[in-house]
């Protein structure tokens, strides 16, 4: 829910006249200094659907960490982007070989050349053994020295003619050299049309020795190909070396062996007829390949989904932690909320941008908040059957470790990473009023409460402890901590009240924001599909369909259910750890995994010299939790009475309002460099520091 300014710092602008304000728009620039409508500038959309993307999501928060939901053109890509997505049977050049010595290639033949080159001479051994299979045997040697160094040498395939040719005549003049052309296909020349026409040969499945190959060759190193593509497609900066290998088992080593020659890099012949490129690969490694994509869905975010995968099998088959321990299974489980909430986010920003407003603010409102919801729901109602009121602390402290870390971590590194690279950014001080004056309301609203019990009840503890017996530097331990509520009178006859009224009046103040920021005030967001885009949805490619993105919403929200219930299930080890405290498990780990896509998203706006969206990101998150996600919790207290009590502890009540109180100081001005986002960061680790020196509870 961004409800303030999207509009970007344009340090170039300056000296330019102001722009007139867009039709039917309410704003006076009067009303505004000249300086802020000169920082100001009007986000662009490549087309319609971006546009609506934009115009609903920035209004509900960016969940997700890839900008588009539409396959942008390919010849609009730059070429660093465009060489990820180049196939490797395409060769545009003809690299020097001192450039094929590279750290990434030399590295290649340590962590993958040596052992995949090792195994083609025990296949070729195994193939001359078989008699049947000797030409197999002689095609595994050619590939052992291949692949020891693919860097410049080239795979291809020659037609029939050229191949018997070849066969006749090792070094005969109907070889060609495929480097001099850039097509993956070289169409023969006239030269050798009169060839003659080889004798016939026996058709590929009709010999013996392809079946010896597929039975004992092939599978062998199906087995070390499939191992080297994975690990390499798992390190993501060698896809290169995955491309590679499964070219290889998919196409290479089911072709003739007779038709297919590798061509090194200092062979120079004369173009011949009939060549096929199937293989050319010049470096092992690329380090853009981080915004490597398949089907629109970031690489790593692909990857990641094996750690969902890990959580579940060993979670739900050792069920009495014989093979993994239960810390080993939280971190796991924990680590795989990452890649689903990119998944929740990315079917929320597809849903929003092929509908209009109304769905896309059910979708929003329905799904934006899932992610975290979905574990504090697990973790209460866990912790109301076994009777363990420590998981509603932890509950608590990830609520304020969210709020601790969307006000002042995010925000601050956003400014510091922004400031080192433009020195100093602009944004509207007028329009993030808007998002300030809605987080006063909503940690006053949530913190009213505790507050109000404050005044009229005590928090106590059955007893405070020292753990080392004779030293009185040891942490001390808290038992059965609650707020005396004058045996619950207080709390069920003025308490409760409050809370539900606050829990009504939250929600109310957040729909009071959408419509000033929508209806009354709508010029806040200028947002117009750029010039020389199609309209609509002609020609514009998504990448994932409504029904696709609402299935992929779904499995992904139940596949998240199941790992919050593992994350739950296998946290109290960690808990009764006598030197870790429940709130800094909370306020650290539980509280900021989640929200890993919105710092990635925050520092990506912040680069691109658009600090206003880096600070919406922190602020939609905090407004948020306070008016969606705790009014829900509220509300599923009242229907399943697990026991949750919106009453906070003194250390999250004075961390929350003082951090309020402080970005806000520092937002008055309008200006953000990297000292003053160096000073929110400081802030929040002390305060961190606060809690991982507070005393153990559980």
């Amino acid at each position: 829910m961004s409800l303030s300014s999207v509009h970007s710092t344009d340090t170039g602008s300056r000296r330019r006249r102001p722009a007139e304000p867009t039709e039917g728009a309410n704003c006076n620039p009067c009303e505004e200094s000249w300086e802020e409508i000169q920082n100001k500038k009007t986000i662009t959309a490549e087309n319609e659907v971006e546009a609506n993307k934009l115009a609903n999501n920035y209004r509900f928060g960016f969940r997700k960490w890839k900008s588009h939901v539409t396959a942008r053109p390919f010849e609009d890509r730059s070429e660093v982007v465009k060489e990820l997505y180049t196939e490797l049977n395409v060769i545009k050049q003809h690299p020097d070989p001192d450039h094929l010595i590279t750290f990434g290639n030399i590295v290649y033949v340590f962590l993958f050349g040596w052992w995949i080159s090792f195994a083609y001479v025990l296949v070729g051994m195994l193939m001359f053994i078989t008699v049947i299979g000797i030409p197999y045997g002689k095609f595994c040697w050619k590939l052992c020295c291949y692949f020891l160094w693919p860097f410049g040498s080239l795979i291809y395939e020659v037609g029939n003619a050229s191949s018997r040719c070849c066969e006749r005549a090792p070094n005969c003049e109907c070889s060609t050299d495929p480097l001099e052309d850039a097509s993956p296909l070289l169409l023969p020349s006239s030269s050798d049309q009169e060839l003659l026409a080889p004798p016939p040969r026996t058709p590929y499945w009709c010999r013996v020795s392809t079946y010896v190959w597929l039975l004992l060759g092939y599978p062998l190193l199906a087995v070390i190909h499939s191992l080297a593509c994975f690990i390499s497609w798992i390190m993501v900066f060698t896809i290169p070396v995955a491309k590679v290998n499964a070219q290889t088992l998919g196409v290479i080593l089911l072709k003739p062996p007779e038709d297919v020659f590798v061509f090194s890099s200092a062979q120079r012949k004369r173009k011949g007829s009939g060549i096929k490129a199937l293989l050319y690969c010049y470096r092992a490694s690329n380090w853009y390949y981080y915004k490597y994509t398949v089907d629109g869905i970031n690489v790593f975010a692909v990857n990641l989904l094996l750690l969902v995968i890990v959580a579940l099998v060993i979670g739900y088959t050792d069920t009495k932690n014989d093979y993994v321990t239960s810390e080993v299974k939280f971190a796991i489980a924990i680590g795989s909320i990452i890649p689903l909430s990119y998944y929740i986010g990315m079917g929320i920003a597809s849903i929003s941008a092929q509908s209009n407003f109304a769905v896309g603010a059910i979708v929003n409102a329905t799904f934006g908040s899932i992610t975290e919801l979905t574990f504090y729901i697990t973790a209460l109602l866990r912790g109301h059957r076994a009777a363990n009121p420590c998981l509603q602390e932890v509950v608590k402290a990830t609520l304020t470790g969210t709020l601790l870390g969307c006000i002042l971590f995010l925000p601050g590194i956003c400014m510091i990473i922004g400031g080192l690279r433009h020195s100093e950014q602009r944004f509207s001080s007028r329009c993030t009023g808007v998002s300030s004056a809605l987080l006063f309301i909503s940690v006053g609203g949530v913190f009213a409460p505790t507050l109000f019990s404050k005044a009229y009840g005590n928090l106590v503890c059955d007893a405070c402890t020292n753990t080392s017996s004779g030293n009185s530097s040891g942490p001390f331990i808290c038992h059965n901590c609650h707020y005396d509520l004058i045996n619950g009178t207080l709390y069920h006859d003025h308490i409760q009240p409050l809370v539900y009224t606050v829990s009504v009046l939250l929600p109310v103040a957040y729909i009071i924001g959408l419509i000033f920021t929508l209806k009354t005030h709508s010029h806040i967001y200028d947002i117009s599909v750029g010039d020389g885009q199609g309209g609509g949805h002609h020609g514009t490619v998504v990448h994932w369909s409504r029904w696709r993105s609402l299935v992929i919403l779904i499995i992904a929200t139940v596949l998240m259910s199941l790992c919050a219930d593992l994350a739950t299930e296998h946290i109290q080890p960690i808990l009764n750890q006598p030197n870790i405290s429940q709130y800094f498990i909370g306020v650290t780990v539980l509280a900021m995994v989640s929200e890993i896509p919105e710092m990635v998203n925050g520092i990506q706006f912040a680069l691109q010299n658009n600090i206003s969206l880096s600070l919406e990101v922190g602020s939609c998150i905090a407004v948020q939790v306070c008016m969606i996600q705790i009014p829900l919790l509220v509300l599923f207290n009242a229907v399943f009475d697990v026991g949750f009590v919106l009453l906070f502890s003194d250390l999250h009540l004075w961390a929350s309002i003082f951090s309020v109180i402080l970005v806000n100081y520092i937002f008055m001005d309008g200006k953000s460099d990297y000292f003053q986002g160096t000073a929110l960061v400081v802030v929040y680790f002390i305060l961190i520091a606060l809690y991982y020196f507070a005393p153990a509870g559980c």
